[in-house]
């Protein structure tokens, strides 16, 4: 197989390089990942994954978001042959990872949330390590290739354990990396580590998509999956209760807010106003209206129109729209 190179150019914004990785990427409907309800039932009753089914296409950044205890550590564990499902199918780019482990596992990197690694281990050493140990022979160029992609060239002859915390996070996606896998999972990849480290692994993350490599995301970053996520997948209770393309969700599930601020405060909302269910805030210097995002009209210059003949008078406005955060704790939350 002719693997492209993977480059990353630090003067792009996050932004701008996934919108162009979308519009120059090849579009590929070839799936990696098939999941067939699979569920997981502990020998003590407990359910963590129930009837889960999902596809993800090759070359296509997938986020997990789900509370904690929710299923996503477990999902990833069968896939990479860690636990063994109770009931269901998982298949890697074909291949079922039952009957044919072998094949699917060497199609599979994984990079967990533990930073668990060899502390007295030379950076370079371990690295190899993990690409020997699926058999393959080995190869400096690629191993030097994926150290310095991450920032880890220079540290190639430090131990383990002389490296910070950021570090190792790094070095465990190196050796994600070591045996070239088409399908990557990120099981919390961030946590724990600073902002501009954070930024610089997304960055990495979106160059291995541009190669074609599928990524697995899980997150509790709310504003990492917004920003990198192709689709987000929401888990709960072992339960995947929605699977969505990112701008797609934030447009059905979103909202927009039109925030006026008066010119003279209210004491309550004009009787003729009532059909736009406005908020007043306490103080009455404020008129908040909530409008739906995908609706066909918002509303908007109606609601201008009224205000002026109810002789209400503002001096400012501005609009912001529903988070992903917010429509997260709506899905998972209890009522929801």
């Amino acid at each position: 197989m002719t693997r492209t190179q993977l480059t990353v150019n630090p003067t792009t914004t996050p932004a701008a390089q996934r919108d162009a990785a979308r519009e120059t990427s090849p579009a590929d409907d070839r799936v990696m990942l098939s999941i067939e309800h699979l569920s997981k039932v502990y020998a003590d009753g407990f359910k963590a994954l129930d009837d889960v089914s999902l596809e993800v296409r090759r070359g296509e950044i997938f986020a997990l978001l789900g509370p904690n205890g929710a299923g996503k550590t477990t999902l990833i564990g069968i896939v990479c042959g860690l636990i063994t499902a109770s009931s269901g199918s998982v298949r890697v780019d074909g291949h079922d990872i039952v009957r044919n482990y072998r094949a699917a596992r060497s199609l599979i990197g994984l990079v967990p949330q533990e930073l668990t690694t060899d502390a007295f281990e030379k950076v370079i050493d371990t690295t190899a390590f993990s690409r020997g140990l699926f058999g393959l022979a080995p190869n400096p160029a690629h191993i030097e290739k994926v150290l310095r992609d991450l920032s880890l060239w220079d540290k190639r002859n430090s131990r383990v354990r002389e490296l910070s915390g950021g570090m190792k996070r790094r070095l465990l996606i190196a050796k994600a990396l070591a045996h070239e896998p088409e399908v990557l999972f990120l099981d919390e990849p961030t946590a724990g580590v600073d902002v501009e480290l954070r930024r610089d692994m997304w960055l990495q993350v979106r160059a291995l998509r541009e190669r074609g490599v599928t990524v697995i995301l899980t997150t509790h970053y709310i504003e990492e999956a917004e920003e990198m996520a192709d689709r987000i997948g929401v888990i709960n209770h072992g339960e995947l209760i929605l699977v969505q393309n990112t701008t797609e969700l934030m447009r059905r599930l979103g909202s927009k807010q039109l925030t006026l601020q008066l010119n003279e405060p209210l004491q309550q909302i004009p009787e003729m106003l009532a059909e736009y269910e406005l908020e007043l805030s306490e103080d009455g210097h404020t008129l908040i209206y909530t409008y739906d995002t995908h609706g066909e009209r918002t509303g908007i210059t109606a609601l201008l129109s009224d205000l002026s003949r109810a002789g209400v008078r503002f001096t400012d406005l501005r609009t912001r729209e529903t988070s992903l955060e917010e429509i997260f704790v709506s899905l998972v939350s209890p009522q929801s």
